[in-house]
């Protein structure tokens, strides 16, 4: 299971002074770099060589991408795919705040195009389906029904949770966990950053993921719910002005009659009591790097003011330690402390606790109920490129947060908990900048669960640990592959990757319930351990109700019963999704990491699908073999030299000739073809007939009766030296050349070019999309203005038809069977018939996310890929 890696919705009858306080709402987020470490599956790994480390793609647009080595000496993350997708969202500079804002305020006063869409990924997404059991699938692992990731949750005593996904907005449940409704789809931004219940039982929901992460967006503010229970999130119910608009927040603390809000601007307080008035900007360590500071257009900015988590000293609540800094290290990082209304940096000893600025990173602090001890996550950046683990430790106080603090875990210590066969499965830490989270039983000071990939539990304060929410049971003498079995004799376990965790009651009985990459789990806060050590009754949460699934793709074909379609699609770690005509329920042909998704329309069990960075595999049984033997196996792997060498990026393009669905092209450093289609049996199939050069990769490819278009970007496609460009030829090879596109954008804009589509009538007549922002928000040269350009001359001369598209990044066009444009953005989609010069929003009640990539169906339906909300799709009027 390799790990991954995460927006909006559109209000519904917002007034123009609603629309006004929230317009310069959700951007990408700041800090939304994020490498995550080679999470591979074991099996895929006995079968080949070729499987690749789960990297989550960037998201970002209102920053510049990570540093490639920090000015204070920090280094930053190992890998360039971290920036990928927040590159294409700002490359070639920095993104101004309220960019995401100004482009969705513009949308509530566009006219609307065609009928309702309709949401095709309704059913439950079970990741242990015992029809898709064979050694290529993460099936039998234990997660169970799964969905997008969650980031935040809040319980109370009642049965109610609160659930609210990267990507997807809060969801409510009134049974404890399950039977999920939105409450949040009125709200400009549907990133979460935090949800907290406070002592008046009102929901605090603070916008913008702050996990650093590659797909991360940012918010428009914090949103409170004085009926949870019973209400809808709105646009009237924001704490404050402004000031948290455009930024992320990772956590909101309650100390005293105030709150805080700990975000990747600085650290942040306002009554708790009186909702009214802005935010106070309690303190940012570099305010010269805040927009509208001196050094705002720095390259560096976006990691000067992050601020991890703040808490208080219980004998005198004035006492604030904040927790600060960037996880990849800055001569900044350190903790401090406000005394007398002066903030400083804590030299003194902290016990184990490090307190010099190159060991702290990313920081979660937890203390119990009657605070007699304070707990504490330390990520260390300057391991931060160890594959093991870039964990500091797990410390404890029992004199309050400014310690002594104690070391009561690290990696090693959690790894060898319990025996070889009960303790950990995965490198304890291994991407704890990401993963983090520490909750202490209200009931028991010294009970204490910890969340990094994996879920720890100790009843001792952290003298001993349970791993009681193992990776997977694969590495388990108890698992067994057998459908019959479904985990063997093993227990159920969680998704991997911890975010958000929180401990409720229902009927007088407690539980805790935990939040990760593959959604909401919940057990008994005094659960049950099987003879290994694992907890024996863990609950997905997962039910089918709360559908925040983060597709980067989707693929549809007829389904061999002769009835209806199949409908598949890659997704942020939870690997290769499938729906077939008459399923009660999804289920998973292809574990990890899912990236671009290639079917046969007359046969939708023909599909290929990538495992990250142009690692293709393809299935022509839809992936149902259930195989426990690999001799036997019906999924091969098919990578291109460039999916052999990694030379490609994460989520790397390709496609079929859209005259021959079986001449395929991809493209990493090189362009290459094959002529197998879903025949095609070994990487030596492939041809390389074009090479970008080192360091430059294909961003979008098209071919139509052999004539292939094909985007790239260079410089690692980052801001900095960012160069883009199309290149054109024949699939035999001939006639490679690149069009003249000149930095200056007088062509077309110095941006990230997203997609490709080819007039099916004439190879000559083809239309690109445009990611990033106009140079009304973008500082980098030549970015230009457009985000849709047609060319009738096979590229010498292009047309902008952009018009009053919204300025907002596009992501994939498609060309309807009328001659009409559909566009899809970050902030749903947009169509333009055949003879129109304007745009309407296509559709009603798409959920306005950040729809990556549009396919139409031989079912005459055109789908939807959404990073946040699944897929859906709509009938062209």
């Amino acid at each position: 299971m390799r790990t991954a890696t995460r927006f909006r919705l559109l209000p519904i009858g917002a007034a123009c002074a609603a629309l006004t306080m929230a317009m310069a709402g959700p951007q990408a987020s700041a800090e939304s770099l994020r490498t995550t470490q080679p999470h591979p599956h074991p099996h895929a790994i006995a079968k080949s060589t070729t499987a690749k480390s789960s990297t989550g793609v960037g998201i970002r647009a209102d920053a510049v991408g990570g540093p490639p080595g920090d000015p204070d000496g920090g280094l930053d993350d190992p890998s360039a795919a971290d920036q990928e997708y927040f590159a294409e969202r700002s490359a070639p500079g920095v993104v101004a705040p309220g960019a995401y804002g100004a482009a969705w305020l513009q949308t509530q006063f566009m006219p609307h195009y065609g009928p309702t869409w309709k949401e095709v990924t309704t059913k439950p997404y079970n990741a242990d389906d015992p029809r898709y059991r064979d050694y290529d699938s993460n099936s039998s692992g234990g997660a169970g029904n799964v969905t997008g990731r969650i980031t935040g949750l809040a319980a109370d005593n009642s049965g109610h949770v609160y659930a609210g996904a990267a990507n997807g907005g809060v969801w409510r449940s009134s049974t404890g966990g399950g039977n999920w409704t939105p409450i949040s789809d009125g709200l400009p931004a549907q990133s979460t950053g935090d949800l907290e219940l406070d002592g008046s039982g009102r929901l605090w929901y603070a916008t913008g993921e702050a996990n650093t992460a590659s797909d991360t967006f940012t918010g428009a503010g914090v949103f409170v719910l004085s009926d949870p229970a019973h209400g809808q999130f709105s646009v009237f119910n924001r704490v404050g002005g402004k000031e948290l608009e455009s930024t992320s927040i990772r956590k909101i603390r309650f100390i005293g009659d105030t709150v805080y809000a700990a975000t990747t601007r600085g650290l942040y307080s306002h009554s708790a009591t009186n909702l009214w008035g802005p935010w106070k900007l309690e303190f940012a360590p570099n305010p010269d790097f805040l927009p509208g500071g001196s050094q705002a257009a720095d390259p560096h900015a976006p990691y000067k003011n992050i601020v991890n988590d703040v808490t208080a000293d219980p004998k005198d609540p004035s006492k604030l330690i904040a927790a600060i800094g960037w996880r990849s290290g800055d001569a900044y990082n350190g903790f401090y402390t406000k005394v007398g209304g002066a903030w400083t940096k804590i030299t003194d000893s902290l016990g184990d606790l490090p307190n010099t600025p190159a060991n702290i990173g990313a920081v979660t602090f937890a203390h119990s109920a009657d605070n007699s001890i304070f707990y504490v996550i330390d990520e260390d950046p300057t391991q931060i490129a160890n594959p093991k683990s870039s964990l500091g430790g797990v410390y404890s106080s029992t004199t309050g947060p400014f310690g002594p603090w104690k070391k009561i875990a690290d990696s090693a210590s959690l790894e060898a908990s319990g025996s070889a066969e009960t303790g950990a499965t995965y490198n304890p830490g291994v991407q704890s900048w990401y993963n983090q989270f520490l909750q202490v039983d209200p009931a028991d000071p010294k009970h204490v669960y910890l969340g990094l990939e994996e879920v720890y539990e100790s009843h001792d304060a952290g003298a001993t640990w349970n791993t009681v929410g193992p990776y997977w049971n694969f590495t388990y003498a108890c698992w067994n592959i057998d459908p019959a079995k479904q985990t063997g004799d093993c227990s159920p376990t969680t998704h991997s990757d911890q975010h958000a965790v929180a401990i409720g009651s229902v009927g007088g009985k407690s539980f805790v319930v935990v939040g990760n990459d593959g959604g909401a789990y919940k057990r008994p806060v005094d659960g049950k351990l099987d003879a290994n050590g694992h907890a024996a009754d863990w609950q997905s949460l997962n039910d089918g109700s709360i559908r925040t699934l983060q597709y980067y793709s989707v693929g549809v074909g007829a389904d061999p019963s002769g009835k209806g379609v199949a409908v598949s699609g890659g997704l942020q770690d939870n690997g290769q999704s499938i729906l077939r005509n008459g399923d009660t329920v999804m289920g998973s042909n292809f574990g990890g990491d899912g990236g671009q998704t290639l079917v046969d329309a007359a046969n939708g069990c023909n599909i290929a699908e990538e495992y990250t960075n142009l690692n293709i595999w393809v299935t022509n049984d839809c992936g149902q073999n259930v195989s426990t033997d690999y001799s036997t196996s019906t999924e091969y792997s098919v990578a291109p030299n460039d999916g052999l060498n990694g030379t490609a990026r994460f989520i790397a393009p390709f496609t079929a000739d859209i005259k021959d669905p079986n001449h395929w092209v991809a493209g990493g450093q090189h362009v290459a073809v094959q002529s197998h289609g879903y025949a095609i049996r070994d990487s030596s199939e492939w041809t390389d007939i074009y090479d970008f050069g080192a360091g430059n990769y294909a961003s979008a490819v098209a071919e139509s009766g052999g004539k292939i278009y094909a985007a790239w970007c260079g410089a690692g496609c980052n801001t900095v030296g960012f160069t883009r460009g199309i290149a054109v030829g024949n699939a035999d090879g001939t006639g490679w050349h690149q069009l003249n596109l000149p930095a200056d954008g007088s062509v077309l804009p110095n941006r990230y070019l997203s997609s490709l589509a080819v007039d099916p009538n004439d190879s000559n007549h083809v239309y690109v999309t445009v990611s990033g922002f106009s140079r009304a928000w973008t500082e980098g040269p030549g970015a230009g203005v457009g985000h849709v350009y047609e060319s009738r001359d096979g590229g010498t001369t292009w047309k902008d038809l952009s018009a009053n598209l919204p300025d907002i990044p596009a992501d994939s066009l498609v060309i309807t069977d009328h001659g009409g444009l559909a566009v899809s953005t970050d902030l749903g989609v947009f169509y333009r018939g055949a003879h129109d010069r304007t745009w309407s929003v296509l559709g009603e009640h798409l959920p306005t996310n950040a729809t990556l990539q549009l396919k139409q169906g031989p079912d005459g339906y055109l789908y939807a890929a959404t990073h946040g909300r699944g897929i859906w799709k709509l009938r062209m009027p």
